[in-house]
């Protein structure tokens, strides 16, 4: 499975969310850089105009981001908030503990992974790690510093 296949996991809100900055982007954004970039090109010469080049540009990230935009959205999975969980999966619930320490996480999608908000993507290492597994297992996590271990007190 290439990434233009891989199922993205989101939340009902994370994709109307997705699909509110689509719509912004293929209506108010697209027609404020087309305006900027003919405004640009009036200004003639088109080999050193650094509105142009910069409007350009901004447009190429524009489509590129409208192009990510559309893959994710078609490509949406969405997850069922109030599904109770026995394992740790996408849409958990999760209270751990490492190094005396307790945290909370809820384990989304890349699209919506938020660790400020304990929010934390199915693709880090730490949901990686703790995907699979049960309330009172102990899971090591691979992370740049070393391998941590972490105690899943519950699910949910």
């Amino acid at each position: 499975m290439n990434n233009l296949e891989k199922p993205v996991y989101v939340s009902a809100d994370g994709l109307r969310k997705l699909q509110a900055e689509l719509e912004e982007l293929r209506t108010t954004k697209r027609t404020e850089v087309a305006e900027r970039i003919h405004a640009a090109m009036e200004f003639g010469d088109f080999t050193e105009n650094s509105e142009l080049e910069q409007a350009k540009n901004d447009q190429a990230f524009l489509e590129g981001r409208i192009m990510t935009l559309e893959q994710m959205i078609k490509n949406a999975q969405i997850i069922d908030e109030t599904e109770k969980h026995d394992l740790v999966e996408v849409g958990s619930h999760v209270t751990v503990e490492a190094d005396g320490r307790k945290e909370k996480y809820t384990i989304v999608g890349s699209a919506e992974a938020s660790p400020q908000e304990g929010k934390i993507s199915n693709e880090s290492p730490v949901g990686r790690a703790l995907q699979g597994h049960r309330a009172g297992e102990t899971v090591k996590v691979s992370v740049p510093a070393g391998t941590m271990e972490m105690k899943i007190l519950a699910v949910s």
